[in-house]
Order: C-alpha cells, then structure tokens, then sequence
C-alpha cells in the first residue's frame, strides 16, 4: 500500500474548522484509493508528505453549451468524432462529467442532440470526460428574462410540450435528460415540473420574472437550483429580495454561478460564498468557442463576438464564457481567500445536486488516483491544480 499523508479534503463542511484536519491515503498496486482516513492531531504518519494540498474528484459541469466550435444544439452523427476531441479537451481541463447543455432551440434540434449524446455516452472511454444527462436551458423561459435565448423558439410550458421534446427519451443524471431549467411563474409550469421532479430531473430556476413568492412557491414545488444566479432574474434587492433571496432562506437550493468576475461581480460572488458555502455550485456555461482563440465566431445564425473569455452577440448581450470550468473555482478561491469550500463548489456540489450523497471520504474509495485532483497554492497565493502522480516516491 502506498500512502499518501498531510494532506486535505475539499469536503462538505468547506467553511468550517474540518477543513483543516488532514487526511492519510493509501492507494493499492492496481492505483485505486483503498484507504482514506483522518490523521489523528499531532501525529507524523509515514508516506509521501502532501504538504496539507487538497485532495478532491474532477469537476463536473453542469452547464456547459459546447467547445472547440461544436455547439451542442446542433449535434449531428457526423459530429461524433468532434464530441470525441472535446471530451478528451475537457478531461485535460481537470472536468471529469457534464450535462450537455441545449439551448433554446427547435424540438427537432433537440432530439437530435439528446440522440446524438446517447450514442456518445455509450461509446465512453477512459480520459475522456463523461456525459451526463443533458441539461435543456430552455424553451420555457419567460421573454422578457431570455437573454440571449433566440424568441422564435420559445415555448410555453404544458405537458404537450414537454412530450414533444423528450417523449422516448430516458429522465436521470446518467440517462438522457438530468436538468431543465424554467421560468416557474409561467402558466402550465406547475404542471411541467410535477412531471419532471416525478421523472428523476433536476428543476432550475432560470431566465424567469420570478419574484420571491413565487421563487419559494416554485422550491417548494421541487425546483431545486438557479440557473447563473442575479443573471437573468431579479437582483437581490432590499426591498425586493428575488429568487436569490429565496433560496438563500430556503437553504438547500443550489446557486448556480458563473465565476468569471463578469457576469457576476467578485463582491456578490464572494457574498453569496459566506452565505451559504454548501448550496454553491460553480458552472463555466462555456460556449462553442470554449477552447478555441477570441474573436468572431458563429452561434447558430448570429455572430459571438468573444474577449477576454467573455462571449457576447453583436448588440452586447452577454452570452455565455469560453473560460474552463476550474478557472472559475481559482478565481472565487482567489477573491474570497476560502479554498476548500471553492473547490467543492465544482467537485463536490454538484454531486451532491444530482443525488450523491456518500460522504467525500467514501465517494473517494476505488477511484484511480490518476482520476482525482490535487490542488496547491503558489507563493503568490493563486490556486491550482494537477493530476496527482502516480509513481510511488513522487511527491
């Protein structure tokens, strides 16, 4: 057994006290993690001295559109080797699962996608991220809150509209369909997200002119998470507290967010990180030009204009990132000074939103080390990550 000693977990209690215990890890011939457990205080246990580095699984994005110019609403069988390229891209990005995320667009676009990713997900192979159940942002969204969701596309919300875009499909975090989001204050949203939350899917709160009533009404319905919180919804405000508002007072509602210091400002980032570190979840909503160099690129008909890791259409919109989904986690790290709690926000919480509910330190058993990631902090304090080596004797 190899073991691996002084070292932490980027857990479920990332604000607290237990983020500084440290933890040993023994690996076995075969480099699978066997053994994790908690150094006793004051103890030196033997082995290869981590020097209190984190120790957590790969990220997983829950809202991702594409990358490498592939945009997944547009998924064809030809594509199939491209969507090969970007699971490969993404694995060496440290992600190591996500929800395709389809966008508003034609129902026919939309089950040819979900097809498309079926195949994909059953022609899985190692070193290459996975392939979760899809996330569909859209289409019933509410107009005046769709950004740039293109409108002919939009739908409202029944049971018939449901059908006509997953009818045949399979509902789950490993099947066809794990999140959709939607504006619950819509007419006929009741009913959708009944037949949804019944079906094993995650509800999210997104483009929507929800106020807090209706917000906590929605949560307790089921909705589960907000898609990009502040973006595309009702700011957080004194006198009107909004669907952020709400979920911070409900407390299990996830807080989607997009780290990029643009969409949401580093004060509210970090703001809503202090006030409810467990229910953060980090999401890159990285866009087909994701791995690819700034500048003009296509989106279905209209142009994206990207800079600095921002997309945005040609009126100013804002659109979407091209930025790695652990870019986010080191730059909310960098803002708030709270390590663990930034790395969970990517690794951890959004396993737990889709049902995980082993502790980390079991999650952890059987998992190849070479699969996990470790974090450490340069002089300068900026955050980073890397595969951790798989030779023994090799800090």
């Amino acid at each position: 057994m190899r073991w691996l000693t002084n070292l932490r977990l980027a857990g479920d209690d990332p604000a607290c006290g237990e983020a500084e215990r440290r933890w040993q890890v023994g690996v076995d011939r075969d480099g699978l993690i066997a053994r994790v457990r908690p150094t006793p205080p004051g103890s030196r246990a033997a082995g290869e001295d981590w020097g209190g580095d984190w120790l957590s699984p790969g990220g997983v994005d829950l809202q991702i559109n594409g990358g490498l110019g592939l945009a997944f609403p547009e998924l064809t069988h030809g594509d199939l080797p491209r969507l090969q390229a970007l699971l490969a891209h993404l694995w060496r990005d440290g992600v190591e699962a996500i929800c395709p995320t389809l966008v508003t667009c034609d129902p026919q676009d939309v089950r040819q996608a979900l097809t498309v990713l079926a195949e994909a997900r059953r022609r899985h192979r190692p070193g290459h991220c996975r392939l979760l159940g899809a996330h569909l942002e859209g289409p019933f969204l509410a107009p005046e809150r769709r950004g740039a969701h293109p409108a002919q596309h939009l739908q409202a919300p029944s049971r018939a509209a449901l059908d006509s875009l997953i009818a045949g499909f399979h509902a789950g975090p490993e099947a066809d369909v794990a999140l959709v989001t939607l504006a619950p204050e819509l007419e006929g949203a009741t009913e959708v997200i009944d037949d949804l939350r019944a079906a094993g899917v995650v509800v999210s709160l997104g483009h929507s002119g929800a106020n807090e009533e209706q917000a906590r009404q929605s949560f307790g319905r089921g909705v589960g998470m907000l898609t990009h919180s502040f973006n595309a919804m009702a700011g957080l405000h004194h006198r009107a507290p909004g669907p952020v508002g709400a979920a911070l007072l409900q407390g299990e509602v996830a807080l989607g967010l997009i780290a990029d210091g643009v969409h949401v400002a580093p004060t509210m980032a970090v703001l809503l990180q202090r006030l409810a570190p467990h229910q953060l979840v980090i999401v890159s909503d990285a866009l087909a030009p994701y791995g690819l160099a700034d500048g003009s690129h296509r989106w279905d008909e209209r142009l994206l204009l990207v800079q600095d890791g921002s997309c945005r259409l040609e009126d100013g919109t804002l659109a979407g990132v091209t930025l790695p989904l652990l870019e986010g986690v080191r730059r909310l790290a960098g803002w708030s000074g709270l390590v663990p709690a930034s790395i969970a926000a990517a690794t951890l919480a959004p396993r737990r939103l889709l049902g995980e509910r082993r502790p980390l330190e079991q999650l952890l058993l059987g998992l190849p080390l070479v699969d996990t990631l470790r974090w450490s902090t340069a002089a300068d304090g900026r955050l980073d990550w890397r595969r951790p080596d798989t030779a023994a004797g090799e800090p």
